[in-house]
């Protein structure tokens, strides 16, 4: 079902919004130009490419660029961008005065590079140097003065608090300091990393007069437990990505009345070596996801938001991309499994296989022809109240609709690209849906082996897209990231992410490599399984046996550690050590599961049964499973392509 085309170039309405004033106007919507690799060109460009309003200009892209000030202003101009600060300036006050009166031409010079850009702000950090002023009224008074320097040349100063500033790193000092000075040309830059970081209260806005807030920056960031300068340097993260409450942040800023830009500035060792426009358009997507959380709080804060995401009642199936080496192979594995091959696709070389309410598509067009023996997971089919809402949606959150090949009499499918190049379409499962693009093979359902419908299905992320994947599945789908957690891998530590609908009917299990590989890698590069369920994997595991399907042997030390950790029942043990299946559990309840061989280089199936209130997915088991797979495959004595 799904085609061979690749995504097409995102496409985005270069509509300016201006402020954020009246509930019908966008906001407007900026980007540092930090946050995006390549040179300023490249950076420029993704900016407007992805829909953006404006840049923050950072100062050691230009100092690279061979662009004069008033060549980028000029670019900027032509892309529809405007330039809505400028920075950053550091370490400003001084209590050497001869340093600080080198600052201040230093300041000059800065504003002659502003004017020259077009833009009329400057941020300026609060010092780290060993000469920082500690006395609160010495540093009002540099910085009116500085200020009115500003001031004279129409310019403004906004004034940061760095969570590691020697002497200002909280926003109350910060604001303490623009207070004291009493310059109209000074005012507050917020930066949402800084105040929470250090566990800041937004709430403390209220004090703040709204034309006293110059700027507002934005970034999110996983709760870690380091030195905060490391922190911000290496793991800032969009808006929806990490665990900040930036809709809090944010309504608490609007609430005093500013009217500047939404910007973000966020330092990410990925996004700073990962492909800018892809990273653009992952940025824009987390604007309109906060503008979209603002307006469930406030609908007069913004414009409409964007249609809700319908909601997704299950999977209508799971679609495999295999080629004339591995289609056999997955075929005779899944008629294993109790699958029975009840269609065929009217004019595409699709198969439907079924068992209860699982439904699996073999697709041998996906795959090219030099690929012999792959086989991956290429669409995944859910169950949407409103297909064409969630297409709407997904098109409002930056993820266009595909286009595909549709024969004579065949349903009209919507398609979005996940991250990973994953298809994701949104269907409904009745009679004169989806369903009919297939004519019956006529062939006689296959005794079953317990399984009954598709538990989860798991995803390895390329290394570049593992939170990008959280943010769009968030964003266009409606489903929430769980907590994000690490095990340790034979081959290095993997990073793991669920996200879910709330009442579990899609899970996806995402996973990650958190550091690139070298030569030395895993025998399953990049593993995908789709997780079937039963209501009795003892029962299933035997079934599945005596059909020959293809079941992952594990060590015996796995079920003596079983055994030793916990009280099961010896039928359960029995099968573990027969079937190899896996067990873990939570305060809720257990989870047992088995994995089948890998099909092709990287798919496998799993058959998983939760016992209780379990939610997780035996991430704890993932290394013994591994390591399985990789001796499994080592030991073929005749290696090829499936091995």
């Amino acid at each position: 079902m799904s085609t061979e085309e690749g995504p097409p170039a995102p496409r985005h309405s270069h509509a300016r919004g201006g402020t954020l004033q009246g509930a019908a106007r966008a906001p407007h919507r900026a980007i540092a130009t930090v946050c995006l690799s390549g040179t300023l060109e490249d950076k420029i460009t993704a900016a407007a490419a992805a829909g953006f309003d404006g840049i923050e200009v950072f100062e050691p892209d230009l100092v690279a660029s061979p662009w004069s000030p008033a060549e980028l202003a000029a670019r900027c101009a032509d892309l529809g961008l405007s330039i809505d600060l400028y920075q950053p300036f550091r370490d400003l006050d001084s209590t050497d005065p001869d340093r600080f009166a080198r600052n201040l031409r230093r300041a000059e010079r800065k504003f002659d590079v502003m004017a020259a850009l077009g833009v009329d702000t400057v941020l300026v950090c609060s010092s780290v140097s060993p000469d920082a002023v500690a006395d609160a009224d010495r540093l009002a008074g540099q910085l009116a003065t500085a200020a009115a320097r500003a001031g004279e040349r129409g310019l403004r100063i906004a004034y940061e608090a760095l969570a590691w500033g020697r002497h200002v790193s909280t926003w109350e000092r910060s604001w303490d300091a623009v207070r004291r000075a009493g310059s109209p040309a000074l005012g507050l830059c917020l930066d949402s990393f800084h105040v929470l970081s250090r566990g800041g209260d937004p709430a403390g806005f209220a004090a703040v007069p709204g034309e006293k807030l110059f700027f507002l920056q934005l970034a999110d960031a996983p709760r870690l437990a380091m030195d905060v300068l490391q922190w911000s340097r290496h793991h800032r993260l969009f808006p929806g990505q990490g665990t900040f409450d930036l809709p809090g942040f944010v309504a608490a800023v609007l609430a005093t009345g500013y009217t500047g830009p939404l910007s973000l500035e966020v330092f990410n060792d990925v996004y700073r070596q990962a492909d800018p426009t892809r990273t653009a358009v992952d940025a824009m997507r987390s604007l309109q996801w906060l503008g979209e959380a603002l307006a469930l709080r406030d609908p007069a804060s913004g414009p409409t938001p964007p249609p809700a995401a319908p909601a997704l009642s299950g999977w209508s199936f799971t679609e495999l991309g295999v080629d004339g080496v591995s289609g056999p192979r997955a075929a005779e594995v899944l008629a294993a499994l109790g699958f029975t091959h009840t269609g065929q696709h009217r004019s595409k070389p699709v198969q439907l296989w079924e068992q209860g309410g699982a439904r699996v598509l073999l697709n041998a067009s996906v795959v090219r022809p030099a690929a012999t023996g792959v086989a991956s997971v290429a669409a995944l089919g859910l169950e949407s109240a409103d297909p064409g809402r969630s297409a709407a949606r997904a098109e409002a959150m930056s993820a266009p609709v595909l286009p595909r090949t549709r024969g004579a009499a065949e349903a009209e499918l919507s398609a979005v690209a996940a991250p990973d190049g994953t298809q994701v379409f949104f269907t409904r499962t009745v009679p004169d849906g989806w369903p009919a693009d297939f004519l019956p093979t006529g062939e006689p359902a296959r005794p079953g082996t317990g399984i009954t419908a598709v538990d989860h299905v798991g995803l390895t992320q390329p290394f570049d897209s593992f939170d990008e994947a959280g943010l769009f599945y968030r964003a266009v789908l409606g489903l929430e990231p769980q907590e994000v957690t690490e095990l340790a891998a034979p081959f290095g530590l993997v990073r793991t992410r669920a996200v879910t609908d709330p009442g579990r009917a899609v899970r996806l299990a995402l996973s990650a490599a958190t550091l690139r590989r070298g030569d030395w890698a895993p025998g399953v590069p990049e593993p995908q399984y789709v997780a079937l369920t039963t209501a009795d994997l003892v029962d299933t595991a035997a079934r599945l046996r005596a059909a020959g399907a293809p079941l992952l042997p594990l060590p015996a030390n796995y079920a003596d550690d079983l055994e030793a950790r916990f009280d099961l029942p010896a039928d359960v043990l029995a099968a573990v050590r027969q079937h190899g299946l896996m067990y873990e559990e939570d305060g809720a309840g257990g989870y047992l599961h088995l994995a089948t061989e890998v099909l092709g280089d990287r798919v496998f199936f799993e058959v998983v049964q939760r016992l209780g209130g379990y939610d997780g997915y035996g991430t704890a088991d993932a290394p013994v499973r591994m390591s399985a797979h990789r001796r499994r495959r080592q030991a073929a004595v005749v290696p090829t392509a499936l091995d």
